[in-house]
């Protein structure tokens, strides 16, 4: 990817974190955040004057400990989390009914080798070593969530998850909040997203005449796409560098 047309005084950056920044792993926990990556996010964090964000269907406190010890902006949830770096964060969404959360526990309870996740506002279940059960769970999953009322919810599929969520909000609302606000306002939004989830970021980046960028795969609305993480990081290594040689 060409480094020339981006311009760190001008642009914010925003970007998503598995499949994207760091390399899938087989579980949630078991990924790797390099040494490198923090420090280049430092020197662009630096650059840009704070505007970069983290943009991830994490929880803020679960990408808080992958990249500690940076304090850096975060859109969190799939957008149910929201956090300018220094700055209390900002909940807007409120949690998935205990009912359904109860329902998806237990399909994960019955399967071996899938991993329930609750984050309070949306529930994962993650089958990245169960992949010959992923038509079964999907098929379970959407019988459980047919009980509720129609419209409410959001089964997202992603690189060996399921996530059920409220429909009312999802990356792109949350970029579209972020942006609002300095130090991110009145800059040009460059997005990068490897799934299925990111698509809702990249639809939003018109909005603000800004780009999207996906990774592994084409994506309806991006300018480019990256082949893998690390040639992500190498990218941002090298925006980093260069922009330290211009300043």
């Amino acid at each position: 990817m060409p480094l020339d047309g981006f311009d760190l005084r001008a642009d914010a950056l925003l970007l998503d974190v598995d499949g994207t920044l760091l390399d899938i792993a087989p579980t949630p926990q078991s990924v790797e955040v390099p040494a490198e990556l923090v420090r280049t996010l430092l020197a662009l964090g630096e650059r840009t004057g704070g505007a970069l964000a983290l943009v991830s269907g994490r929880p803020l406190d679960d990408i808080d400990r992958l990249f500690h010890p940076l304090e850096i902006s975060v859109v969190a949830g799939h957008g149910a989390e929201l956090r300018i770096a220094g700055a209390r964060a900002v909940q807007l969404a409120g949690s998935l009914p205990a009912a359904l959360k109860r329902r998806l526990q237990a399909i994960a309870d019955e399967r071996n080798g899938v991993i329930a996740e609750d984050k309070g506002y949306a529930f994962a279940l993650h089958y990245r070593l169960a992949l010959d059960r992923a038509e079964e769970l999907w098929e379970a999953v959407g019988r459980a969530c047919a009980a509720f009322q129609a419209g409410s919810l959001e089964i997202l599929p992603g690189k060996a998850v399921i996530e059920v969520k409220g429909s009312a909000f999802d990356k792109g609302t949350g970029v579209r909040e972020i942006m609002k606000l300095p130090p991110f306002r009145d800059r040009r939004p460059i997005f990068i997203g490897d799934d299925v989830t990111d698509q809702a970021a990249v639809a939003v980046m018109p909005e603000f005449g800004g780009l999207a960028f996906s990774v592994g795969r084409e994506m309806q609305g991006a300018a480019g796409m990256f082949g893998s993480p690390d040639d992500v990081r190498g990218w941002l290594g090298a925006l980093a560098r260069t922009a330290a040689i211009a300043s």
